[in-house]
């Protein structure tokens, strides 16, 4: 569950970058959903603990 955020935007990323770049458009969005993914999954996972 935790991992959720990234598996989403990393293809949703780089779908978006491929319409509006082509492929170097599709790179930069998947880096950038890789990254947002990452910074989320933390987010959410320091959220699951604090709530003990």
């Amino acid at each position: 569950m935790g991992c959720l955020p990234l598996l989403l935007l990393f293809p949703l990323g780089f779908g978006v970058g491929y319409l509006i770049a082509g492929q170097t458009g599709a790179l930069w969005g998947a880096g950038i959903g890789f990254l947002l993914g990452l910074l989320l999954m933390g987010l959410f996972i320091k959220a699951l603990r604090g709530r003990r």
